[in-house]
């Protein structure tokens, strides 16, 4: 037998392992991905959500939910910034029960991958939570900075990821910081429309990982003429009456079908299902962009619905 008979033998055999290895990724990847956790429970605010990841297992949008009274045990957090003498971190900590977070990101790519550099930044984000709530009594800008610091440290591949941050809380105020993500719209029950939102209600910066958190910043970021400040700025909308809807989704959503879809298609869909739940808004938008036309990136979006 030749050389040239070996070496043809061997391909299928190199092609068939790296089809199982890449099968195995794929399973550990779904594995890795960690849960969105469960959507919050808030007096006077419907949540829902959706998730389609373009390759069907995992890609690089990610939501996380915290729901501050089931995730974190806020009595005894409280009884025990009572017993330091933290009188504030404690009024703070009262203050979360009122409230819950959400955290949606999109890491640039929608391969299977990609799912891993999302992975990183829950265990970061969640991690990080913990030690600001027991110091702080609440969430800050700074567990942001670091995270973002450490994205521009350790991550050494070609990646950088948008994320927003927002807090919603039971009268229907939406306080969130945004790194480079799509900004957050609010349909009108009263109008059945968007409507406008002040521009310095949008702050936003760059992608996570792609400048450091230092001093230094503003003044490279203003001398390369980009609108971005620093340190991260607390926005805040409102929902103010009942059936109106504030949107937080990614680029897969905006930038559906080369544009077409977004914000029109939405707009009508949202017009027709106003007075539904969220969940079932999130299930008529999910059929309507899939219907319009095949994905093309990973499509994510969050319902939040004062009732």
């Amino acid at each position: 037998m030749s050389t040239a008979d070996l070496t043809t033998m061997a391909a299928p055999a190199k092609e068939l392992q790296f089809a199982d290895e890449l099968a195995n990724f794929q399973e550990i990847a779904a594995v890795l991905k960690p849960s969105s956790g469960a959507i919050p429970n808030l007096a006077g605010i419907d949540i829902s959500a959706v998730s389609l990841p373009l390759q069907g297992t995992a890609g690089g949008d990610h939501i996380i939910f915290i729901d501050f009274n089931r995730r974190y045990d806020l009595p005894e957090r409280i009884e025990v910034a009572l017993r330091e003498g933290s009188e504030g971190v404690a009024d703070r900590l009262r203050e979360c029960r009122h409230r819950a977070g959400i955290l949606l990101a999109d890491v640039s790519g929608h391969r299977v991958t990609d799912a891993l550099i999302a992975a990183m930044l829950h265990q970061a984000f969640l991690v990080g939570a913990y030690y600001e709530l027991d110091r702080f009594g609440e969430i800050t800008t700074k567990l942001f900075e670091h995270i973002n610091q450490r994205f521009f440290a350790t991550t050494k591949i070609n990646k950088y990821l948008t994320m927003l941050y927002g807090e919603i809380w039971e009268q229907g105020r939406f306080r969130f910081i945004s790194a480079g993500h799509p900004r957050p719209m609010v349909f009108s029950r009263e109008f059945g429309k968007f409507v406008d939102i002040s521009e310095d209600r949008l702050v936003s910066y760059p992608p996570v990982g792609m400048f450091p958190s230092d001093a230094g910043l503003s003044e490279r970021v203003e001398a390369g003429r980009l609108e971005y400040k620093q340190p991260y700025t607390v926005n805040e909308i409102d929902l103010l009456a009942s059936g109106d809807i504030l949107l937080l989704y990614t680029d897969g959503l905006s930038e559906h079908a080369g544009g077409e879809y977004f914000p029109a298609a939405v707009e009508q869909t949202l017009a027709r299902v106003r007075d539904q739940s969220a969940s079932i808004i999130c299930e008529k938008m999910k059929q309507d962009v899939l219907g319009f036309a095949p994905a093309t990136d990973d499509i994510s979006f969050v319902v939040i619905k004062k009732t």
